[in-house]
């Protein structure tokens, strides 16, 4: 058994509770770190010694990651800055930056870094804020393999050579040269470490499991990475800008990159027969998209006949013919539309260029397959006024979707609204929490025509509203049956509490 101390412990960061309040006991998913994963995945096939230590899933606190640092003694500590989908990145720093400082509490030479969406959308600013020795500026894989090659020669390194890096030198911060993203998915990132995850930890969100499905085991897997669209609100392409530029790719244009049908396969295929799994998320940002990736794969899960529970992201534009019928048959049995708003200048001004002809279209389409749609709606687009946020609510509840997500619109860092908003001085949080959708310290974005707790007011009412409707219920007792309708009553009895709206 070799001495050498561990290479890398990569940890995913934690605030369940703070990020969701009520919510987060026992009604948020509690998903894989799905970016963790691949990026041990990524490290191990170059030779390095991994752990993962999920805090969120196990619930630990700060001081705990801390214990379990000095413990496993690794070479480097990254943080990493992901959560559910890529908006969840801002959210978490706050217990990001806890476990930096409650890491360096106890062992002051300890070398952290942050990497993820967030960190590398605004690398300088969270060396600056936050107690971590280095921010990578940049999806990560790359970054870290000549870090650690670097911290493991000297304890003074030369870290010029390392790319994609943000470090202090001298008083001075540093941005090194970037690092290029991984272009070899198949061979050099081709899932995720699931043996080093706490998987009977995993929970499937419970829309998906309505009619009394088991939650558990969950696991949650990417088929393809980055997104061709430029919604202005999506922070999606934020960590992969900077290896675009590597690549020479107009800046433009966003890149998009896909594992190979076999390798997705084995993936699934392990998951099931080792670990169980029947609960899967696709969280490719659109993962219904290129239609011969998307039949591929469901002609192969078809003839496999797992019996899965399935759900990904689509749009309303990307659903091709004859896809659903596939779709439904290979175990997709909920797709997530984003819609977002019911006025079509208000969808024109974030680049949704669809009519709403085509979102009824699209959701009568997937209901004549047996497929139930979560709707995703967005209060307080740029051009939003409570006259154009009704008909969002009003058109939420004609379609009477299975299930509903209403979110505020929120400047990212790392979307053209946070580029938009730091050029026109628009006021944004005060807080990182302050960006989370559920949080006490929520805040969105202002509009053209309304403030911020206007917009946060009726997106919490339209909840209400939407899940206490008769209709709604009525649908779902005859969709799932009495126990999901007792089970979506219980759920509206939480009443998010609201710093905005208290004061």
């Amino acid at each position: 058994m070799s001495d050498a101390p561990l290479d890398i412990v990569l940890i995913n960061p934690g605030g369940r509770l703070s990020i969701y309040q009520e919510l987060g006991n026992k009604l948020a998913a509690i998903e894989p770190p799905i970016w963790t994963g691949l990026i041990a995945t990524f490290l191990r096939k170059k030779g390095y010694t991994v752990e993962i230590l999920d805090s969120n899933a196990l619930n630990l606190a700060p001081e705990e990651v801390a214990e379990e640092i000095e413990r496993r003694n690794p070479v480097l500590s990254a943080i990493i800055v992901y959560g559910h989908q890529p908006s969840a990145s801002t959210q978490v720093m706050p217990s990001c930056g806890l476990i930096c400082q409650a890491i360096h509490e106890r062992l002051p030479d300890a070398k952290t870094i942050m990497v993820g969406g967030h960190a590398s959308t605004l690398p300088e600013l969270t060396l600056e804020t936050e107690d971590t020795d280095f921010v990578c500026n940049g999806e990560g894989p790359y970054t870290l393999t000549a870090l650690i090659d670097a911290l493991k020669v000297s304890d003074e390194p030369d870290l010029a050579g390392v790319p994609g890096l943000c470090y202090s030198f001298d008083g001075r911060t540093i941005l090194t040269p970037p690092a290029p993203n991984v272009t070899n998915l198949d061979e050099e990132m081709p899932g995720c470490a699931w043996d080093l995850l706490p998987m009977d930890r995993y929970r499937a969100h419970n829309w998906e499991c309505f009619g009394g499905l088991d939650r558990q085991p969950y696991a949650a897997i990417y088929t393809s990475l980055g997104c061709p669209f430029k919604c202005s609100f999506c922070c999606i392409q934020a960590p992969f800008k900077e290896g675009e530029k590597v690549a020479g790719h107009n800046p433009n244009v966003n890149t998009y990159r896909m594992w190979s049908t076999e390798t997705t396969l084995a993936q699934i295929d392990l998951l099931v027969n080792e670990y169980g799994v029947k609960n899967f998320k696709f969280a490719d940002e659109l993962f219904v998209l290129n239609k011969k990736h998307v039949e591929k794969l469901c002609d192969a899960l078809i003839e496999r006949d797992y019996g899965l529970n399935i759900w990904a992201y689509a749009r309303v534009d990307t659903i091709k013919d004859g896809m659903l019928p596939k779709l439904k048959a290979a175990g997709f049995n909920w797709l997530a539309l984003g819609i977002e708003a019911a006025n079509a200048e208000v969808r024109d001004g974030v680049s949704k260029g669809y009519g709403q002809e085509d979102i009824v279209k699209t959701v009568e389409e997937c209901r004549e397959q047996g497929i139930y749609v979560i709707a995703n709606y967005i209060f307080g687009l740029p051009d939003d006024t409570i006259e154009t946020m009704q008909e969002t609510l009003d058109l939420a509840m004609e379609l009477n979707c299975e299930f509903a997500n209403f979110y505020c619109t929120m400047a990212y860092p790392g979307s053209e609204l946070y580029r938009d908003a730091m050029r026109e001085g628009w006021e944004l949080p005060e807080t990182w929490s302050g960006y989370s959708q559920h949080s006490f310290d929520s805040k969105p974005l202002l509009t053209k025509h309304l403030d911020a707790s206007e917009v946060l007011r009726f997106r919490d009412e339209a909840f209400h509203i939407y899940f206490e409707n008769p209709a709604y219920l009525e649908m779902i007792r005859e969709t799932f049956g009495e126990e999901t309708v007792t089970h979506i009553q219980e759920m509206t009895v939480h009443r998010l509490k609201r710093k905005l709206l208290t004061v």
